[in-house]
């Protein structure tokens, strides 16, 4: 029988239900909730991102106001724009789209963030509360927030349960070890140079994937019984996009499993707006 699927979407409208309410009592208190969002360059895909935030704080009821700059721009402007966007009171969160072009170091960037406003929890005070297990006071980012959502209202229990959690990146991997921990699961985090990978995945209860590999995790490294997140998005050469895990052969073994595309990406954009209305309280506008 195949596995159950856990979809992001009923779970992002059910957010958005929440988002909404939370909205209403902002303006009620005369504070609209503003994004700022930063495009440098034309990557296509970071187009595609920065409208979609765009379409979704409008559907909320959030003000997302998006500038766009040349690929020329140079990193001194980049800088002069987030120094002014963290002094504007009536902006309450602000991200920056990745790649930025080659000339401007991501990290200079990123650092310069007011970390109240910081919506995609990449600056290192933001970091630095997650890893030392403050959540409450860390704008987390918005991937590993997914995964976490997705398991906990799809009620999946995750304290004293072995996780395996393969993929130890920046992005994905090494935050949501910290969520994961917090919430008292016994996790496992494997990587390249992590000897029988196999091993650890059949004997986790829950396996999590962000390794950014298509096709890494496939069904005879899997056990009957088991729920998996896959939190991979890689390319097509066809077109469209996969997972980290193999969902043919996987979906014949687990319990539960997400689907690439449908599961956590879905949420992603959701959990952003999610995370500027708590950048608005930590900022005392709620």
């Amino acid at each position: 029988m195949p596995a159950e699927q856990i979809k992001g979407m009923p779970i992002a409208n059910e957010i958005r239900e929440e988002i909404v309410a939370e909205v209403e009592k902002f303006k009620a208190a005369g504070v609209t909730p503003r994004l700022a969002v930063v495009l440098v360059g034309d990557d296509e895909a970071s187009v595609v991102y920065a409208r979609s935030k765009e379409k979704v704080g409008d559907k909320l009821g959030i003000k997302v106001d998006l500038t766009v700059k040349d690929g020329s721009t140079s990193e001194q402007e980049v800088l002069a724009l987030i120094d002014s966007l963290n002094a504007d009171e009536n902006v309450h969160g602000i991200l920056v789209e990745l790649p930025l072009p080659k000339h401007i170091a991501k990290e200079k960037i990123m650092a310069r963030l007011d970390p109240l406003k910081d919506v995609d929890g990449v600056h290192p005070v933001n970091r630095g509360y997650l890893l030392g297990g403050q959540e409450q006071l860390a704008l987390v980012p918005a991937t590993p927030l997914a995964c976490i959502e997705l398991m906990e209202r799809a009620g999946v229990q995750l304290r004293g349960k072995r996780v395996a959690l393969v993929g130890r990146g920046d992005t994905v991997g090494r935050p949501l070890a910290s969520l994961l921990i917090k919430r008292d699961a016994t996790i496992t985090v494997c990587h390249t140079k992590t000897v029988d990978i196999p091993a650890i995945t059949k004997a986790a209860e829950i396996v999590v994937v962000a390794a950014g590999k298509a096709g890494l995790i496939n069904g005879d490294m899997l056990s009957p019984g088991q729920i998996v997140v896959d939190a991979g998005i890689n390319a097509k050469d066809e077109g469209g996009i996969t997972g980290d895990v193999d969902f043919e052969s996987a979906e014949k073994v687990v319990k539960a499993i997400t689907p690439v595309p449908g599961g956590v990406g879905s949420l992603t954009t959701t959990i952003i707006m999610k995370n500027l209305l708590k950048a608005a309280r930590l900022q005392g506008k709620g």
